[in-house]
């Protein structure tokens, strides 16, 4: 028995390596959704499902599309200290400064967030109902993305400092252990930003500024933790699974002072006032008055070879995963 539950766990990795986990991106995107004015909610309510579900579909491009997975983090650590001054804010800047190609090598994600904005801003102007809804998903997973701190840090997954597993701990294990039932999600309502290129990159600073907390009270907690009680086997949706123990888990959220349900409640208010700013700069268009309402076959085809790139990557990446110690 000792081999399958070996894979079961190794395939537990997997699945909560991506970006914020596929259940917190989707919970973001779902409750951004009720943040919006009525004049948004008639589009987006009725289509809640396929936003909330496609929420993940950036994570599945990463094994069919080259170069996708720099637009879901930056590396700035690389560019000095905080607050980073010696990388321009502005893409055209940066990029005769370091060079695309760099850029690319460390991620781009504050800039990526900007150009999918204009995209979701071109698709309400021009009425195109799948466009709209296929872009405010994705858009929405970037800029999660970009409030979690170790997006922002080269160590993004502890592998400098022997913290090996870090990265889905904080993103995917705390809040799958406490977002239901003890985390608060009542924000508000969106609101219009006026500089979404100046909002994004305070966020991915905040990040950054927050990525070596992340890492130090992890650090400090294990030193103390009994070490037979760091990890447990625990029952994931009929599947037993190691992980990190429910008692560490909560031990670490008590010690970074909810940390990560506070990025999780900025994230949803971002991705609403991100939809909100792109409504708006369309000349907020009647949301009744769609064209394009049905997929087209391209578009289903799209959808269905993420899910099969993911899935074959789900067992041919296995090997590459690094396991939890």
């Amino acid at each position: 028995m000792k081999k399958p539950i070996i894979l079961l766990f190794i395939l537990a990795l997997h699945l909560q390596c991506f970006c914020w986990g596929f259940y917190a991106h989707k919970k973001i995107n779902n409750y951004a959704v009720f943040l919006l004015p009525p004049k948004m909610l008639v589009l987006y309510k009725p289509n809640i499902n396929f936003i909330t579900e496609h929420a993940v579909d950036p994570d599945m491009r990463r094994y069919a599309v080259p170069g996708e997975g720099a637009k879901h983090y930056i590396d700035i650590d690389h560019y000095g200290t905080y607050p980073f001054d010696d990388l321009p804010r502005k893409w055209n800047d940066a990029v005769a400064k370091f060079s695309e190609d760099s850029l690319q090598a460390y991620g781009i994600v504050p800039w990526g967030i900007q150009i999918m904005l204009h995209r979701l801003t071109d698709a309400f102007k021009d009425k195109n109902q799948t466009k709209i809804l296929k872009l405010s998903a994705e858009l929405g997973h970037y800029i999660a993305d970009a409030h979690v701190p170790l997006h922002t840090n080269s160590n993004h997954n502890g592998q400098y400092t022997n913290q090996q597993g870090i990265h889905g701990f904080w993103e995917s294990r705390v809040p799958e252990l406490l977002a239901d039932k003890e985390w608060d999600f009542f924000i508000g309502k969106a609101q219009y930003i006026k500089d979404p290129g100046n909002f994004i990159w305070q966020r991915v600073l905040e990040s950054a500024a927050a990525a070596d907390t992340v890492l130090k009270y992890e650090k400090e907690l294990t030193a103390g933790f009994p070490a037979d009680q760091k990890f447990s086997f625990e029952d994931r949706n009929g599947v037993i699974i190691r992980q990190y123990s429910s008692s560490f888990t909560r031990a670490y959220n008590k010690k970074l002072k909810g940390m990560v349900e506070r990025r999780m409640r900025q994230a949803i208010f971002a991705v609403a006032s991100f939809w909100y700013t792109a409504w708006v700069n369309a000349g907020e268009p009647d949301l009744t008055k769609l064209s394009n309402k049905e997929f087209s076959a391209d578009d289903l085809e799209e959808f269905e070879n993420l899910n099969s790139a993911w899935k074959n990557n789900t067992i041919k990446g296995r090997e590459h995963e690094t396991p939890i110690p």
